[in-house]
């Protein structure tokens, strides 16, 4: 757990929340699931004031609006605590995987941003980091690109400084393993011995099929083997570790620290949390502690400028990943964003989180759909008038 006070106190008084246009990618992508296509999934961004005029802000989801404003722009003043335990608990009948309860993540990001501007800190050394970049793997790898492209992005990954990568595998909707094996065949030799690859299958096999595509890779030696079954299929990825023999991945789908106890029960070996997808930033920290007492490979994913604050958090060997096509576009709706160099993201010296979203540029390029104001009046009068309909 990191240094905080829980019983910091919080009087919230208005919100901004800037929503978007679609934004494209550079090149059509997409992964053995179908997603994510021409576009990078991202919704809008909030900025939420306390009563002293410090803010937090994150990319979000207009979901936020419906589920959190209503409940924190009440005039109330809480902890730090309070405000977390009082809303988790409004939330848990949508249920602890909800979209409901990752905005709760999102406030829980907000106010750790507000603690730390407070004190005129970064969120990273707020948080009792002693170092000011997080170690990073490069991945992207879609199954739309050809041969020679998907290797030409890999080996341009090396030499960007990267010494681990990682593409998409499951072809034709899992069905053309001979495609993926040759792909993995052709990165191998093109990047030589020294660079870890790893692969992504996106859930899309059943136990023998994860178990045979195991084998066509084995000669290649992956780094580890992401999602190759079921996220949420615990037994079938029992059944998968205890015939496999190779490292696998899971924890991209899971919204708190509990399920990687389970993970971890069920044999994984590298727990993968997403910082965008959690219910509590904590348990990002719970989760990488989790790794270290079983032994376990860690790393995070998500948002990479933004969980960048975090991975400062961990050492050399429990990295981000960096996926290149989501976070590319997401990185240009930034005028403040941590540097990309030699396989580490480096930090600004700045208060609060390390991205400034760059409002000029957006509304200049057309991204910028519309701008919406909320404070406790205008919250209680939108949601009065929703309720008689």
């Amino acid at each position: 757990m990191y240094p905080i006070d829980v019983n910091s106190k919080f009087q919230f008084t208005k919100a901004v929340y800037y929503n978007f246009n679609p934004i494209p990618v550079k090149k059509p992508w997409r992964d053995a699931t179908g997603g994510f296509g021409n576009y990078a999934p991202l919704q809008g961004w909030v900025d939420i004031y306390d009563s002293e005029g410090y803010c937090g802000g994150t990319f979000c989801s207009s979901g936020i609006i419906q589920n959190i404003l209503p409940l924190i722009l009440t005039g109330e003043t809480k902890t730090y605590q309070e405000w977390y335990d009082y809303i988790y608990w409004k939330m848990r009948n949508f249920g602890f995987q909800s979209g409901q309860i990752v905005d709760l993540g999102q406030l829980d990001l907000i106010m750790l941003e507000i603690m730390a501007k407070r004190e005129n800190k970064p969120l990273h050394r707020f948080l009792g980091a002693e170092k000011d970049w997080a170690a990073a793997y490069k991945g992207g790898g879609s199954l739309l690109s050809d041969d020679e492209d998907l290797t030409a992005d890999m080996v341009r990954y090396v030499e960007e400084g990267y010494r681990t990568i990682k593409f998409k595998v499951g072809s034709d909707w899992g069905k053309n393993m001979e495609r993926d094996a040759r792909r993995m065949e052709k990165i191998r030799a093109a990047v030589g011995n020294h660079i870890e690859i790893a692969v992504d299958a996106n859930q899309v096999w059943n136990v023998e099929d994860a178990l045979k595509f195991a084998e066509m890779i084995r000669p290649y030696h992956p780094a580890w083997y992401e999602e190759p079954v079921h996220s949420h299929d615990m037994n079938a990825i029992k059944e998968l570790k205890s015939r496999v023999n190779m490292m696998v991945g899971y924890g991209e789908s899971m919204r708190n620290g509990f399920a990687f106890e389970t993970y971890a029960e069920k044999g994984v070996d590298h727990l993968m949390p997403l910082v965008g997808r959690m219910s509590k930033m904590s348990d990002l920290i719970k989760i990488r502690d989790l790794a270290r007492e079983k032994g376990l490979r860690f790393s995070s994913g998500g948002t990479v400028w933004i969980n960048a604050a975090f991975g400062t958090l961990y050492n050399e060997n429990e990295m981000l990943e960096n996926h290149e096509p989501m976070t590319e576009p997401i990185g240009e709706c930034l005028s403040v964003k941590p540097e990309e160099k030699n396989g580490r993201l480096y930090l600004p010296d700045i208060p609060g989180s390390p991205v400034r979203l760059d409002i000029k540029k957006l509304e200049k390029e057309g991204v910028l759909e519309s701008v919406k104001y909320f404070t406790g009046a205008s919250v209680k009068q939108q949601f009065a008038v929703r309720a008689a309909y």
